[in-house]
């Protein structure tokens, strides 16, 4: 088992996985360490629903944008923002949740946490993880097809399984650190330079592996992808699941 810090710097996302299942014990043990995040003032805000039927496994591909290498993972994990639970436990004490952006906001922050600490656990053990975001794509379909109760949504999914390292890319680079870590105050100075830097190194790795990119390969693709809001129904899907986001 590797340490913490190793783990973190092998990471690269697993989109190659050989034919193998997962033991029950450890997967499941695997949960159980996650649980260990931390979380806001002890709401364990955050369910995980484990998907292993291949034909589910297959149905969440499709919903998640048709992402075939999902059907290969040897399980698929959705990581939910869970506020059912906290309503039921004021019920106990004749009370309601609040339904509000806060605890919308900290029951997706517990379920970031929990997912990213499952990932690294995974990992640690030689399995290989991808953080899937499309399983937001559709999120009442998703509720649906999982049968999540109302105060339920899936953050994330996170596909898992034993890598095939044959096939696997190599690490991508990430921004320089001057470009992220700021001392004591935020600073800006430098940043374009930090990003024409980055679009090079990430344009010449996306060479190496093969895959197509604009010359600017990191600022072009925010600039193409994110300069309108991505998911528009998003807001008013959650709100239908059970999320006041106001």
């Amino acid at each position: 088992m590797k340490s913490v810090m190793q783990t973190l710097k092998d990471h690269v996302s697993i989109r190659e996985f050989i034919d193998k299942p997962i033991e029950d014990d450890l997967l499941m043990e695997l949960i159980d360490t996650a649980r260990r995040s931390p979380t806001s003032s002890n709401m364990q805000a955050y369910s995980f629903v484990v998907i292993r039927d291949r034909q589910r496994i297959k149905h969440i591909a499709s919903l998640a944008g048709n992402q075939k290498w999902i059907e290969n993972a040897a399980a698929f994990i959705a990581i939910c923002a869970d506020t059912y639970r906290l309503q039921k436990a004021a019920e106990i004490h004749e009370k309601n949740l609040a339904k509000n952006f806060e605890n919308f906001l900290v029951s997706s922050v517990d379920a970031a946490l929990v997912g990213m600490s499952l990932s690294l656990a995974a990992e640690s053990v030689g399995l290989g993880t991808t953080m899937v975001g499309g399983i937001r794509n559709r999120p009442i379909e998703v509720a649906r097809f999982l049968e999540l109760p109302e105060g339920v949504y899936v953050v994330f999914g996170l596909a898992i399984g034993w890598p095939d390292w044959q096939r696997v890319k190599p690490k991508k680079p990430r921004l320089p650190q001057e470009a992220v870590t700021h001392q004591e105050t935020y600073s800006a100075k430098g940043l374009e330079k930090h990003i024409e830097d980055y679009d090079h190194v990430l344009y010449d790795y996306y060479t190496m592996t093969g895959r197509k990119s604009p010359k600017a390969a990191w600022s072009g693709i925010i600039a193409r992808r994110f300069s309108e809001g991505r998911r528009p129904h998003l807001k008013k899907d959650l709100e239908e699941l059970g999320f006041i986001l106001k």
